[in-house]
């Protein structure tokens, strides 16, 4: 296989490892913050996608429309459950966002029920190895409050969502152009969170409208487009069981950056569980039987 995937994916992983240390420096609120997150990086893609000739968006089969737009809906729901998570009181970094890339564990199981692919014992091994971590991140935080507890399940419940997005991105990859996924993924997500915030009253930044704003621009170019854009584009040459063990390497980075950035080291319970988990999760993730990939050109 071409290099060209792996040097993207490797990018990926430096680029997402700053999201959670620029969400941390918001003032904003969660729900917020994903918004202008999304609709930043939208507007971005937006030129690309409209002069786009591999796949034009006009002559986009209406069912593929409605799948990338489920997938936003479910990316809107990936970054509402995350970025809260991050927001929570009591919740660190590291244990936010070993939680949130627990998903190789849900994609081994769906590609085992719903895509036939044959889960091995070492996937097995690897998934109670997983779950034995996560609950060790929750009884650790429950010892702090139910309140680290309930972020701590919505960063769980983050990974999920992840989980589906990777495994829908998966199929539609492979026939629609990555602009054009892009900007219809990203601009339904982004909708669905405006919705959400100006239902809700949360639709304007709080604190200094400057700097906010200018880190919802990093946000989407750097974790956004530079992040989740280049995993989209490997998945269309790599399978989505290699690119979620990648995504290993983001807890490992982001946890760094908390600690030289934010001063912020998880207690010793918590470490020892997001250490069980990350190797739940790269042993999940890198025995999972894989389909052959595409040669990018």
């Amino acid at each position: 296989m071409a290099r060209g995937p792996y040097a993207a994916i490797a990018a990926a992983i430096v680029a997402v490892s700053t999201a959670s240390i620029l969400i941390r420096w918001s003032d904003s609120d969660a729900i917020t913050i994903a918004f202008y997150r999304l609709g930043f990086a939208t507007l971005i893609v937006l030129p690309f996608a409209t002069f786009d000739r591999a796949t034009p968006l006009r002559g986009l089969a209406r069912r593929d429309v409605l799948l990338m737009a489920g997938i936003g809906v479910v990316l809107a729901a990936h970054f509402a459950l995350w970025i809260t998570s991050l927001k929570t009181a009591g919740v660190t970094v590291a244990s936010s966002v070993v939680l949130v890339t627990s998903h190789p564990v849900m994609v081994a199981l769906v590609s085992h029920f719903l895509l036939k692919e044959r889960v091995s014992r070492m996937t097995a091994a690897g998934i109670a190895l997983g779950f034995s971590g996560v609950v060790g991140i929750a009884v650790a935080d429950l010892g702090v409050s139910t309140t680290t507890l309930g972020g701590d399940l919505a960063a769980l419940g983050g990974g999920v969502m992840a989980g589906i997005y990777f495994l829908a991105g998966r199929r539609l990859r492979q026939r629609v152009s990555l602009p054009v996924y892009a900007f219809v993924v990203y601009g339904t997500a982004a909708l669905a969170l405006f919705a959400l915030a100006a239902a809700t009253g949360r639709l304007a930044p709080t604190g200094d409208l400057r700097t906010e704003l200018l880190l919802f621009g990093a946000m989407a170019i750097v974790p956004q487009i530079g992040g989740h854009t280049l995993y989209n584009w490997a998945l269309r040459y790599v399978p989505a069981p290699l690119v979620s063990v990648s995504l290993v390497g983001e807890p490992i980075g982001s946890s760094l950056l908390a600690w030289i950035l934010l001063a912020e080291l998880p207690s010793t319970l918590v470490a020892i569980g997001a250490l069980l988990a990350l190797a739940g999760i790269f042993l999940t993730a890198y025995s999972t039987t894989t389909t052959p990939a595409k040669t990018p050109p």
